[in-house]
């Protein structure tokens, strides 16, 4: 029952994507502005691209993850919805988890079509181990969306919502940007286990804590 409680919410949450396309749409346009920003800005052939490029990769994704975040509770704040879900015979944890879900689709859609493309304007060949970079991005993606859907519910009944997200979301992912960008770095560049294994054992920390906790404090988040 539980499961088919957030396979529903889940399913209106993509089928409502499907008819508006904002979210997906948005967090696209804004990532491909990044990317062809960047690749203005840094001569691929020189070894200075190399060395930003991981970084330059989540700028894309962190800030295009945001926009969407903050479109996630707008179809529940319109006419007070939020307050219908509340209402229903289910967990309230199932909201959480269902929106956890959808975002992490979302998102993880505007990554896979973003990164060729990055790859491609950067000319950057030395692709490494392809596996493991999407394991790297899968794992930061949960660590972000966990965290990010929590600090959205909190943030969508204020007025200035889309200002206040990055503002209490930034310095709480702090630590898995900066595990995701070194991971990446390591296995674009010359690839190291023992390095990789110590920041994808912060990443997976991270996962868990940041997991747990929203599980915890959602249903305080949402009587807020």
């Amino acid at each position: 029952m539980f499961f088919k409680q957030i396979k529903a919410l889940v399913w209106k949450d993509i089928t409502s994507e499907l008819r508006t396309k904002e979210m997906v749409s948005a967090m696209l346009i804004f990532s491909f502005l990044v990317i062809v920003i960047f690749s203005f800005a840094f001569d691929p052939t020189r070894e200075t691209t190399k060395a930003v490029f991981p970084g330059v990769i989540w700028v894309g994704f962190s800030f295009a993850a945001i926009l969407g975040l903050n479109r996630s509770f707008v179809s529940e704040k319109a006419n007070d919805s939020i307050m219908g879900l509340m209402l229903c015979p289910a967990d309230r944890s199932v909201i959480y988890f269902g929106k956890v879900i959808s975002n992490f689709l979302f998102v993880g859609i505007m990554e896979l079509i973003s990164l060729p493309v990055y790859f491609i304007l950067f000319d950057y060949r030395n692709v490494g181990s392809l596996p493991m970079l999407v394991v790297v991005i899968l794992l930061s993606t949960i660590g972000f969306i966990s965290v990010g859907t929590l600090l959205a519910a909190l943030s969508a009944n204020t007025r200035t919502s889309e200002i206040l997200l990055p503002i209490i979301l930034f310095p709480i992912i702090l630590p898995v940007i900066i595990a995701a960008v070194e991971s990446t770095s390591i296995i674009l560049g010359t690839p190291s286990i023992i390095e990789l294994k110590s920041w994808l054992g912060l990443i997976i920390a991270y996962d868990i804590i940041f997991i747990a906790v929203p599980f915890v404090l959602f249903d305080y988040v949402l009587e807020v």
